[in-house]
């Protein structure tokens, strides 16, 4: 079996996504020749967690497909294709939590500095923490990257920021005044443990709350992209990218 045999997309798929991919004959001055094939490109990579130089010469010179991708990475459009496919507006339960990404060796060394590439060192070694909102059929909607050993709860009013729900679900981490405050602000009604410090306690709909696994399953589909359960990426930016292109994937599935 070929690497051609082991695509990822199929046709319905690629009509999904080709009218929010530029560089076609629809757009003038571009110069990319076989869009599907790039994209196929930069998901065998992501897929496999293989380092760019032995991507498969059917693909293309690995240089100039890892060039586009960053050039893709920057202008932000990963992001834009994956608000665009990602437009379902079941919003009924929104579900925040976050995972730790072991960080390969090389994904450090960046010239910015670790901490603005989203990259902690702690006894495990280096990591970086995604940070994410689902809906509750489980797909992503919203992720931001941060430090290993950086907080949950101060990053969760970033992930609910905008989003309609009438049910916002998370783990006792995020238990706290402010973020309790915001979702009542949202008109929707928090589900969260209380933590053990709190002094004033709060009932839990433990029949609501048992829908939280539904984040945990979509962190472990995301983790079948080998470069998304390992950071290679020595951006943030770009490891970003990797990660909105997986969830891309889930939405389109």
């Amino acid at each position: 079996m070929g690497v051609l045999d082991r695509l990822i997309l199929r046709d319905e798929q690629w009509e999904r996504m080709s009218p929010h991919i530029i560089g076609d004959e629809r757009t003038r001055g571009s110069s990319g020749r076989d869009n599907r094939m790039f994209v196929e490109a930069v998901l065998w990579i992501v897929r496999t967690g293989s380092p760019w130089r032995d991507l498969p010469e059917v693909f293309g010179e690995w240089n100039s497909v890892f060039r586009r991708f960053s050039r893709w990475s920057h202008k932000g459009i990963w992001w834009r294709l994956f608000a665009a496919l990602s437009d379902d507006p079941d919003f009924e339960y929104l579900i925040v939590d976050s995972t730790i990404i072991r960080a390969h060796q090389h994904a450090a060394g960046a010239k910015k500095g670790p901490e603005d590439q989203a990259l902690g060192r702690s006894r495990g070694g280096l990591s970086t923490k995604i940070h994410m909102a689902v809906r509750g059929l489980g797909c992503p909607v919203r992720f931001a990257l941060t430090a290993g050993q950086k907080g949950d709860a101060p990053q969760a009013d970033a992930l609910i920021e905008g989003l309609p729900a009438q049910v916002v679900m998370a783990d006792a981490a995020y238990d706290s005044d402010r973020l309790r405050n915001a979702i009542a602000d949202k008109g929707a009604v928090a589900v969260i443990p209380n933590n053990p410090s709190r002094a004033q306690k709060y009932p839990l709909d433990k029949h609501l709350y048992a829908q939280r696994h539904l984040i945990e399953c979509c962190f472990a589909k995301l983790k079948q992209f080998r470069r998304v359960a390992t950071r290679f990426e020595k951006t943030a930016r770009n490891y970003l990218a990797v990660v909105t292109i997986a969830a891309t994937v889930l939405w389109i599935r």
